[in-house]
């Protein structure tokens, strides 16, 4: 049990019926969660809300010449598209056969970009990209709203493993040159799980924090990125926390998803939500963005979120949305 939290209230205005509880963290409390903090205050936060899923970020990637094929099994793959320039490869190969030596090795000339993926347990899919000619580079991922940024490997390849967010689950690979790939499965279990995500752009340090039934800060109910267990929780009925996004390359694009099995619950009672952001050099005095996912039972309600961070005098503070997300009522199966 921590000791009782020194808080500073920020004015602010609030454009969503519901608002948004925005307090500070600072003092005892944020040094015992995370190691050290420093006081300030707040002064403006807003707030836009929205119920659509359509992405609203002008810096998404457009997605050309995509085909998607539907089949009845968990698995799908679909050829997207061929690299613009075949005729510099083949006049490659073209040379290497005409002027052949011991080791000479024909490039392989295969530039096609296919996607593939099944359901994993938790209402998971497992998302798999194969793009030969596309080496080390940036693809973004959507699913239903939420997107990611993360980097395929020296061959070309990509495996992702993201909660789902539909039932049908459409899983889209994009490159900035417009090339990608696409892959849906079909996700049953989803109906069994109540699953809240964040999402942001750059470093804008934001967090999700679930407390089950009760539990307080650094306690074992207290489901964090430090402390996000996996999938494997849900057999005891409790939840876990999913991180997406490569935070090493420039300006990425981040996700953190929570999911609980209220299928699978063995007790009544609530899961606190909150969404918090620690001011640090990265953030400080600027306007950061966020949106929100909730999933409910036939689509995806997303909140867009604009804070306006205090100045770099409060780092090691925590911004607090107590009100971003609901909370999740529970009852025992």
């Amino acid at each position: 049990m921590l000791k009782s939290r020194e808080v500073a209230t920020a004015a602010g205005t609030l454009a969503c019926a519901a608002g948004i509880g925005f307090i500070m963290q600072s003092g005892d409390a944020a040094e015992q969660r995370y190691g050290g903090s420093q006081t300030a205050e707040i002064s403006v936060i807003q707030e836009s809300s929205a119920t659509t899923v359509d992405v609203r970020d002008d810096t998404l990637l457009k997605v050309e010449d995509i085909t998607l094929t539907s089949a009845e099994t968990e698995t799908v793959s679909q050829v997207v598209s061929v690299i613009d320039e075949p005729v510099v490869l083949a006049s490659v190969a073209t040379s290497i056969l005409e002027n052949p030596t011991e080791d000479a090795v024909v490039p392989n000339l295969n530039c096609e970009i296919r996607a593939s993926g099944f359901v994993k347990k938790a209402a998971m899919v497992e998302a798999s990209l194969s793009a030969p000619c596309l080496p080390n580079e940036r693809v973004t991922v959507h699913h239903r709203g939420m997107m990611f940024s993360q980097t395929t490997t020296s061959d070309g390849s990509l495996t992702v493993t993201l909660p789902a967010l539909d039932e049908n689950a459409m899983v889209i690979f994009a490159f900035a040159n417009g090339d990608g790939a696409v892959t849906q499965v079909k996700v049953p279990e989803l109906r069994q799980y109540e699953r809240t995500a964040i999402q942001w752009k750059s470093y804008a340090g934001f967090e999700m924090h679930a407390r089950e039934f009760g539990a307080n800060y650094g306690d074992a109910g207290h489901v964090w990125n430090g402390a996000a267990r996996d999938s494997n929780f849900v057999k005891e009925g409790l939840g876990f926390l999913t991180s997406l996004g490569d935070a090493t390359i420039a300006e990425p694009l981040m996700v953190e998803v929570y999911s609980f099995p209220k299928g699978m619950s063995q007790q009544s009672g609530v899961v606190d939500l909150s969404v918090e952001a620690e001011v640090t050099a990265m953030n400080c005095g600027q306007e950061i963005e966020a949106q929100s996912l909730e999933v409910t039972e036939d689509n995806v309600k997303i909140r867009d979120l604009t804070l306006a961070v205090p100045s770099c005098d409060a780092k090691g503070t925590f911004l607090v949305l107590n009100n971003l997300v609901e909370d999740l009522k529970v009852a025992a199966n």
